[in-house]
């Protein structure tokens, strides 16, 4: 198992990304959250097997009224979620 860090700016707030991206996880098996930044990007935090993290990034490009103008990923240190959430409101994290 392997935990990513996607960080998503273009048109990503406001136009039911993270719903978009909670469905994706969870028809694939992947856990983590996804969450608004201040500064209207998506930071996604996503656990799975290496090959299905591929395919989850790869899929976050069909959601409707979206428009990805940057997408950034790191690997993190492995994560254990129950499930993949979406966390209300904006958080910020360190960069």
């Amino acid at each position: 198992m392997k935990t990513i860090e996607i960080r998503i700016a273009g048109r990503v707030q406001g136009v039911g990304f993270r719903a978009c991206i909670k469905r994706i996880a969870t028809n694939l098996g992947v856990v983590g959250e996804a969450m608004n930044l201040p500064d209207g990007r998506v930071l996604i935090a996503a656990t799975a097997e290496p090959i299905i993290l591929e395919k989850f990034v790869s899929m976050l490009y069909g959601c409707p009224r979206v428009v990805i103008r940057d997408l950034t990923q790191r690997e993190i240190s492995p994560a254990t979620y129950p499930e993949f959430t979406i966390q209300r409101g904006s958080y910020q994290y360190s960069t």
